[in-house]
């Protein structure tokens, strides 16, 4: 009989976090959950989790989760780095203030965390790390620059951390969801109309608010969160996992498109859809 693994899900709150821990709660992994709003992370708790609070970018929050971790299992046998956000707004209208937290949660706390792990993992010549990335690390849309920048950032990062954690049995895996349906559209929207909506790009503000309201507003359209929880599963129940999996409204076409086609051809397809 295997030992059990233990599992680490960041950003465990809601969304895609949430349902990659049901799942692995499910397959009878050791899992904990960590994110900044305890009180959404307790009916994980009720299925078998161990929830604690963490913010990423938070070097004393890191150290205690890994203690409280070390105190009831080894060490991270898992880590699920999904913890994330996106902040939307033209580059001008943007502060660079926003523009940092946006690398300091989506790189520099994954990366942080995913440091923390790591010696566990090399001592024992296993483990494996997912970064849950975004189709929008191959592609790009208006007044996303920021976000578009660290999900770039992130599939760069991830390629060379699999060379360099290969000597030690480590895999690391990429996941880029398309179109989920989250609180995405929610967190997106009202920032970025603060920011751009009164500006000289308010016309185009306007028109990405709508649109991305119209996509996730279209019933049968985008799938839920489970599809990239199914992924993940898929990647640890194999013993040669793919380097990237993509699922969700549009991944795969969208990708298809960018590798296929010139940047002013893409461009022009960008384009039309936030006339």
């Amino acid at each position: 009989m295997k030992a059990q693994k233990t599992v680490l899900v960041t950003g465990a709150s809601s969304g895609i976090g949430k349902s990659i821990a049901k799942q692995l709660l499910q397959e009878n992994y050791n899992v904990f959950v960590a994110a900044r709003r305890l009180d959404q992370m307790q009916d994980l708790v009720q299925l078998g989790a161990t929830a604690i609070k963490m913010d990423i970018t938070s070097e004393s929050d890191i150290k205690s989760v890994m203690e409280q971790i070390k105190a009831s299992a080894e060490g991270v046998d898992i880590l699920i780095n999904n913890a994330g956000y996106a902040i939307y707004g033209a580059v001008e209208d943007t502060s660079i203030e926003d523009a940092r937290r946006q690398f300091e949660v989506n790189i520099f706390g994954l990366a942080a965390v995913t440091q923390a792990v790591l010696p566990y993992m090399r001592s024992k010549k296993a483990g494996t790390i997912i970064n849950i990335s975004s189709v929008g690390g191959k592609i790009y849309t208006p007044l996303g620059a920021w976000y578009h920048a660290t999900k770039h950032a992130l599939e760069g990062w991830s390629d060379c951390l699999r060379l360099e954690l290969a000597q030690f049995g480590i895999d690391v895996v990429i996941i880029e969801p398309g179109g989920i349906l989250t609180e995405f559209a929610e967190v997106l929207n009202d920032p970025m109309m603060e920011r751009s909506g009164k500006s000289v790009y308010s016309a185009m503000a306007k028109s990405v608010s709508k649109s991305t309201s119209d996509l996730y507003g279209k019933d049968g359209k985008m799938p839920g969160p489970q599809v990239i929880a199914n992924l993940v599963s898929k990647a640890l129940n194999t013993n040669k996992p793919k380097t990237r999996y993509r699922a969700g409204y549009l991944a795969k076409p969208l990708l298809f498109m960018r590798w296929l086609l010139s940047d002013r051809m893409f461009d022009k397809i960008i384009l039309s859809q936030v006339k």
